[in-house]
């Protein structure tokens, strides 16, 4: 019996071994909101976005994540906290008792791409148990035309059961939730967690392992183009700006969070945008704010007026990982066809919320490389449960618990498309001034930090003189037009000299102890390109 049918491929969900009672085949998003709605898994706020709940889970569960150490994979992979191990068998206990969770329920079923470039594209199919899950697929992922779906052919398939929770015991998991990977059967289970998120970092997982053994560099950025073509990468860990900074009117929009850099150039691997939005203003951030009061947007935990159905963005009593899900055409500027060139310019975003770093600086390649690996920010007090003060993030590649390979793999790559393609690498630090978080220092200002970036990928900084950071090493623009020269300077914002050395100094020690994995993997240059705590 079918739900609602739109264009379904040849495939049916036998060859994955589900018998279910109904099934949604590819639902548009009308669609999906209605049966949305009518078991009550969400509902539609003022404007037209879809408000859903997913507490007690209100992030991704890294420590549940877990690959099959199976003989085609094993040994590309970075085993470790990120990409821990479970057996083949335990993940074919749980996947039989999931399939007979799954028998006689509804279903609902999303044939997608992933990959804007026709020719490193490949085919995914998302089966969800939730019909909202079904509606994040189809907004984050690439839609294909009828007749592309009547040809789809399921490559990686993601099975998505909410309901359906593992048995610690008997299957090897941490605990009731799970996410499982099997690397050589392209196959993703998820269940005992309603976060969407899941699914989308699970497919950019399984990609950052395919891809690179085809030569493309697989990347955790945003990716933006100039009039003349200009094309820009922007790393960064979740809450440094990567899509605040990447959705610029100046600019078009290629994509705000995976992309893949091959042979031809680089290429969004999604069709949507996962922004965070709390505190979000129409003022500082108004093409990403207008997407909160759109109808197809999908909004995860964001406070609502139950009678009104009017959004309190500031509102973080249920989590401050409030998020939307919408589709890239939602932006007013994008780059349509979601492929380019190779890229001029290379950003690295770190938030430092202990006010030492500076907030430019061009990287040399070895330095470009160290802070590639060591993959530097914050977490802001108050981001986290039991968060009181900044707390020092490193995580290699801007984007550590989805590089299925090791770190090397990604940094090589890097480094060999840069020298060849010529691209500029800057740091950016959009984080804290004048002293840490509340330790009497302040945000740098976005509208600072965007005349900066621009300043960096416009040119407008070559041969402006610069000299170079005592203790980060790296050489500081003596000016930037339009910012006031005072904040380029760390050292200086802080009232207390001698109190800004020792939190510099203590921020390098923590770079060396979280570099030191990689220390006898990388050139004496690179570990030389290491701040100073002498």
């Amino acid at each position: 019996m079918v739900i609602e049918e739109g264009v379904r491929s040849r495939h049916g969900l036998e060859i994955h071994g589900i018998h279910p009672e109904m099934v949604g085949w590819n639902l548009s998003a009308p669609a999906l909101y209605e049966h949305a709605v009518r078991r009550r898994e969400g509902l539609i706020a003022e404007g037209g976005p879809l408000v859903v709940v997913t507490v007690p889970h209100t992030g991704r569960s890294p420590q549940d994540k877990f690959i099959v150490r199976e003989p085609s994979s094993d040994e590309w992979i970075w085993w470790g906290k990120h990409n821990k191990p479970i057996d083949p068998d335990a993940f074919d206990r749980l996947h039989r008792r999931m399939l007979a969770y799954l028998r006689g329920k509804e279903l609902f079923v999303q044939d997608v791409f992933v990959g804007a470039h026709p020719r490193h594209r490949r085919h995914v199919r998302v089966i969800t148990e939730y019909a909202w899950h079904s509606l994040f697929a189809r907004t984050m992922f690439i839609v294909p035309g009828d007749e592309e779906l009547a040809a789809h052919t399921p490559e990686f398939t993601v099975i998505n059961a909410p309901g359906f929770l593992a048995n610690p015991a008997e299957e090897g998991t941490r605990s009731e939730v799970f996410i499982l990977m099997n690397l050589g059967r392209k196959l993703v289970l998820i269940g005992g967690t309603t976060y969407a998120g899941e699914i989308k970092k699970s497919i950019f997982t399984l990609l950052n392992y395919l891809y690179p053994l085809q030569g493309i560099l697989s990347m955790h950025c945003s990716a933006n183009i100039g009039p003349s073509g200009h094309v820009a990468l922007f790393f960064g860990l979740s809450g440094t700006g990567k899509t605040t900074l990447s959705v610029d009117p100046e600019r078009a929009l290629i994509g705000d969070d995976e992309h893949g850099w091959s042979d031809d150039g680089i290429f969004n691997f999604e069709g949507g945008c996962y922004a965070k939005t709390i505190r979000l203003s129409a003022e500082h951030e108004p093409q990403i704010y207008g997407t909160t009061r759109m109808f197809g947007t999908v909004l995860e935990n964001v406070v609502m007026d139950p009678i009104t159905r009017r959004l309190d963005l500031d509102d973080d009593s249920l989590t401050e990982n409030t998020r939307a899900a919408y589709p890239i055409t939602f932006v007013p500027n994008i780059w349509r066809s979601g492929a380019a060139g190779h890229p001029r310019a290379v950003v690295f975003l770190t938030c430092d919320a202990f006010g030492a770093m500076p907030p430019i600086a061009p990287l040399t390649p070895d330095q470009a490389m160290y802070h590639f690996l060591a993959g530097y920010t914050a977490i802001v007090a108050g981001t986290e449960k039991g968060v009181t003060e900044p707390k020092a993030t490193f995580s290699a590649c801007f984007g550590a618990p989805f590089m299925a390979q090791r770190p090397s793999v990604y940094a090589r790559m890097l480094g060999e498309r840069i020298a060849r393609h010529q691209a500029a690498v800057w740091l950016i630090n959009t984080g804290w001034s004048g002293g840490g978080q509340g330790e009497g220092g302040e945000r740098i200002k976005l509208a600072h930090t965007r005349r900066m970036v621009r300043a960096a990928l416009s040119g407008e900084l070559e041969g402006i003189p610069s000299t170079p950071d005592p203790v980060f090493g790296v050489h500081v623009p003596s000016h930037v037009p339009g910012v006031p020269s005072e904040i380029l300077r760390p050292r200086a914002t802080w009232r207390d000299p001698a109190a800004y050395n020792a939190k510099a100094k203590h921020l390098a020690r923590m770079f060396a102890q979280a570099f030191a994995e990689f220390a006898p993997h990388v050139s004496e240059a690179v570990r030389a390109a290491a701040p100073r705590a002498d």
